[in-house]
This record gives structure tokens, sequence and C-alpha cells, in this order.
């Protein structure tokens, strides 16, 4: 691949018009695999999320050839981007990486848009690590924490990927291409203010949705700047939440793999990043020692003040909203001894020993700051006491499950695919679904999605 000093958004559509299937590290395409499978879970474990149907049936789309959530009903393809971003994002349990959820908005914008152009796998995962490589380059960018800005991460981010990833597909020029990447900057959008609310899948979807009228938009001639991410007014200082953004660096992309380096996280628990490493830590207190809720006298969560800022809903009273609140998730884990779909329910959150119990949890923060985890403290760890005085404290967890330095087994990311699946009451059972996604790389998208 040519090395480039071009101005940033230039040189982002040349490593996207350049960027070949036999240029990628497998340890690269086997990443990408394992982001199809994950969010195609959880997209159908979404897809009867009340966000979805609202969606579907407000935007009404016609017949096309993208199909919906993997069911009976077809769309065009950004109408189908949008509304399976929407549904993967639903319970708030795809992977993350890059300070947000990069397959979400990734997956849907390219399989809808592969499914219209007949794309084979191989072009797929290649369209997959041009949108992630993009992704990681703004990310780098600036240390600034977005959230703390109130600005949603995968929305901006991911309008920029996905119009990336699917000029990738479409085989834009380079100029194109960064046309298209410019495109997808000014339909960035998401604000933290909606956690907690069917607003944000909604960023995922609307992100998808942009990523292809980008690649398309530019590929009929529609214009915009190849300055748009770089510019004194552009896409990088629009965003920072400190001014303090890299605008004239030389772009990494295609020499320094970011998808090597930061991989993917892989869910294990269906709620918000920031509660994983805590919850982790409750369950290892409760295995095979149950604490009873009525013992509890205060349960003390120690994490960062960032993820204290996100994790917003101290007294939730529907699972969506349960889904950002470190003390229902305290609650589930002494409760339930686990935080997952079933738990994360109305009449579950709303139970009277899960609601009494989120009022014992105390939150204590720290600013000091994991190095290699932006936001995340050096560790989060729970402790319980117990009436009569008794103090129960749990080892510090610094990784949580899934992460890339603890991931899931093979055995681990096919139960949890085949449990969204179950939950989504999928049409083509599991086993099969999750052997065409792991042989992607030499099937037709049009095959992959095709009812058994």
């Amino acid at each position: 691949m040519t090395t480039t000093r071009s101005p940033l958004t230039r040189a982002l559509g040349q490593f996207v018009a350049e960027l070949s299937p036999n240029r990628l590290p497998e340890e690269a395409a086997r990443v990408a695999r394992m982001g199809f499978i994950d969010t195609i879970g959880t997209m159908i474990a979404g897809r009867n999320e009340d966000c979805v149907r609202i969606m579907t049936e407000t935007l009404a789309p016609g017949d096309g050839p993208a199909t919906l959530t993997f069911g009976d009903r077809h769309a065009p393809a950004p109408e189908a981007a949008w509304i399976n971003g929407t549904a993967a994002h639903a319970l708030d349990y795809d992977d993350v990486a890059l300070r947000g959820h990069p397959s979400t908005v990734l997956v849907p914008a390219i399989l809808a848009e592969a499914e219209h152009l007949g794309s084979s796998g191989a072009d797929m995962i290649t369209a997959y690590v041009a949108g992630y490589e993009t992704w990681a380059e703004l990310f780098r960018r600036d240390s600034g924490l977005l959230h703390q800005k109130g600005w949603h991460p995968t929305g901006l981010y991911g309008a920029v990927g996905a119009a990336a990833a699917c000029a990738k597909l479409r085989k834009l020029d380079a100029e194109k291409a960064a046309i298209a990447i410019a495109l997808g900057a000014s339909q960035s959008a998401g604000l933290m203010s909606n956690f907690g609310t069917m607003t944000k899948p909604f960023h995922a979807g609307k992100a998808a949705h942009a990523g292809i009228m980008a690649a398309r938009l530019a590929e009929a001639g529609f214009t915009a700047n190849t300055d748009a991410l770089e510019h004194p007014q552009g896409f990088l200082h629009a965003i920072s939440p400190t001014g303090t953004e890299d605008r004239d660096g030389e772009s990494r992309a295609g020499t320094e793999w970011a998808i090597l380096s930061q991989g993917l996280g892989i869910k294990k628990y269906p709620t918000c990043y920031c509660t994983h490493r805590a919850i982790d830590c409750v369950l290892d207190l409760v295995n095979g020692s149950p604490i009873k809720a009525d013992d509890v006298e205060k349960i003390t969560v120690n994490l960062s003040d960032y993820f204290a800022t996100v994790l917003r809903n101290h007294q939730p009273d529907t699972g969506l909203a349960a889904k950002f609140s470190i003390e229902f998730c305290m609650a589930s884990g002494i409760v339930a001894q686990r935080v997952g779909l079933r738990e994360l329910t109305d009449d579950f959150v709303q139970r009277p020993d899960i609601q009494a119990l989120m009022k014992k949890v105390e939150i204590v923060t720290t600013s000091t700051y994991d190095p290699e985890l932006p936001g995340a403290a050096l560790s989060d760890q729970v402790t319980v006491r117990l009436a009569g005085g008794r103090t129960i404290e749990g080892e510090p967890v610094a990784r949580a499950t899934g992460h890339p330095s603890r991931p899931l087994t093979d055995q681990q990311l096919y139960d949890k695919f085949a449990d969204c699946l179950d939950a989504g009451a999928s049409p083509i059972p599991a086993d099969i679904l999750f052997r065409r996604l792991s042989a992607i790389q030499s099937i037709n998208a049009r095959d992959l999605t095709a009812r058994v």
C-alpha cells in the first residue's frame, strides 16, 4: 500500500481505495469475523424491541434487496441499515472498542449494501477493516473524553467509519472515497443526554444509514470538501472536548493496524460497558457464597468519575434505563447472581427487592485513569457491608471478561450467539448461521442471509 503524506481526509480516501483482501493480516480478518458474528447475534436478539418496531413502522420501507434483522421482510439498503443498526444496539449487548461500538454501525451498513450489490464475503471483511481503521484514525487524534462533552462517540465516529466501509464496498476511487468520508462527517450525531432511551440505539442505526448514503452520493458526483476532517472548522475540532486535537499528523491507516492493537471487546453482559468490571467483581463475590439482599447494609462501588458520568441512571424503573445504572447491576448481581437478558426487563427492574437494594449502593470515584483504557480507573472494585458489621471485599478488576486481553472462549462466543438468536426467535438456527458467519470470507452476502 502506498504511504501518503496527504492531509487526513484525502489520506483516508486513498487508504480506503487501495485496501484489498490480500493485504489484510489474518488476525485482522479474524477480528472482523468476530465483529460480524457478535453483531448479527445482538441484532437478532434486539429485533423485537419496541424501538425497532417503531422505526420499521414509521420508516415503512418498500421492498428491496436487503434483509431486515434476518427475518422475512426486505427493504432498500439504506433503510435496512438504519433499522438493523438500531436493532443491533437496542440491547446494548454489542461489542466495544475505540471509545464506542464499531461493529453495531459497520456490520449493518456493510451487510445491507453488500446484499444490494451481491458482494462477496471477502469484500465485506475488507470493508469492515476499512471502516474500523478509519474510525481508529479519528479516535487516536484526540485524547479528550467525548462523553464528558455530551457526545456519543458511536454516532460521531460511526458515520465516518461506515462511509469509509461503504466506499470500499462500492470500490470508489481515492477522490470519491474522501468525499464519502467528508459526507459521513457532516452526518455525525449523538448525544449522551439520550442514553437509556430508544434514541441511543437510533444513533447507531442512523450512522449506518449515513455511511451508505455518503458512499452512494459520492459515487453519483455529490461534492464535499476533502479537508472536512482536519479543517479548522472541521470534524476533529468541532467535536473535541478540549480543542487539543491533532489535525496535522500523518495518517497511520494501513501502516499500523489498529484492529490488531485495539481489537474488540465482546460483552458478557447486556449493559453499558462501564458496568462490566464491577459486575465481574460482584459476581465473583457471590459465586459459591450467595449474599442475602436483606443482609446487605451498603454496597460500595469504586470506579472512575468518567464511568460514573456515563452511568447516569441511579434509580431506574425500566430495563432500558437499567442498562446505564451501576446500582441496578449490583442489585441484580446479588439477587439473581447474574446480569443477563432476562434481568433487563421492566418487571425485574421494578421488583421491590431490586429497587430497595439499589438505594444501598454508594459510588466512590477517582480521576486517576488507566493510560491504556481512556476514562477507566486502574481497576474497579465492589465492597459489600453486611448486617453485623462484616465486610466482603471483591478482588479489583482491571479488565472485564471479554476484553481482548481476557477474550471469551470460542464456546462462550457461540453460547452468547445462540442465546441471542433464541431471545430474538431467529428463523435461522443458531448452528447454521454461526457456521455461515465463521466462513464468511467464502460466502456471498445474499447467501449469508438466506433462509434455510
